[in-house]
């Protein structure tokens, strides 16, 4: 965890050592960035207003090296602000202030899609797009997305239901464990990035005004 409020740390060190979790804490982006290249960790907590770089810089140079699961801590809530963490590869965002049952619970859940399962995956395949669940791997005509854990899961949640409408309120219950706001944008700049990355593929996924998001497999969308 790089966060400089050292009070507000060594608070978090008492409640994730009680639940099993062992973590470090480091106070400046710098430091931060030189103990992720040291050694793997299973997930990055990262604080934005940090002094020296600032964590959306700390992510960009992590992002250079490292695919660790990163989720982002922040008082600032503007749109533009979340949409700038997840398009420089943040796994999920969390604002504050948030209670720390609240913290522990998206812990949980990013650690559940990350840590690699025992068994071998089973490939998830819709025509020329592949997912490998519990792996963050994914590709469309046999190149990597690269994407990231959350994205890799939409992807997967919409393959499985190909035909069918994943309604917002579905996927965010899925990603979040609540219904989707009116205001909060987070699935759609999810959906938005995974487009993007898929290139010629993104036709596959279409937007379902007013209710959500469709992954509609034609073989011919493939051949174009």
């Amino acid at each position: 965890m790089v966060d400089d409020d050292t009070e507000f740390c060594s608070l978090l060190r008492d409640l994730f050592h009680e639940f099993g979790f062992t973590v470090d804490f480091e106070a400046d982006g710098a430091c931060g960035i030189a103990r992720t290249q040291a050694q793997p960790y299973d997930l990055l907590i990262l604080d934005v207003m940090l002094p020296g770089p600032d964590g959306f810089e700390v992510l960009r140079r992590i992002r250079q090296i490292s695919r660790v699961p990163v989720m982002m801590l922040t008082a600032k809530t503007e749109r533009a602000d979340r949409v700038m963490g997840f398009d420089l590869g943040a796994d999920d965002y969390l604002a504050k202030p948030f209670h720390p049952d609240e913290l522990l619970a998206h812990v949980r859940a990013i650690l559940r899609r990350t840590r690699p399962s025992v068994a071998a995956p089973v490939a998830v395949k819709v025509g020329d797009l592949t997912v490998f669940p519990g792996t963050r791997n994914a590709s469309y005509r046999g190149e990597k997305l690269g994407l990231t854990a959350m994205e890799c899961e939409i992807l997967e949640m919409l393959m499985r239901s190909c035909g069918r409408v994943v309604s917002r309120d579905q996927l965010s219950q899925r990603l979040y464990g609540r219904e989707a706001s009116p205001f909060d944008r987070s699935v759609d700049t999810h959906i938005s990035r995974i487009r993007r990355k898929m290139g010629e593929g993104r036709a596959l996924i279409l937007n379902v005004r007013g209710t959500g998001y469709q992954l509609c497999y034609q073989p011919e969308l493939e051949k174009t």
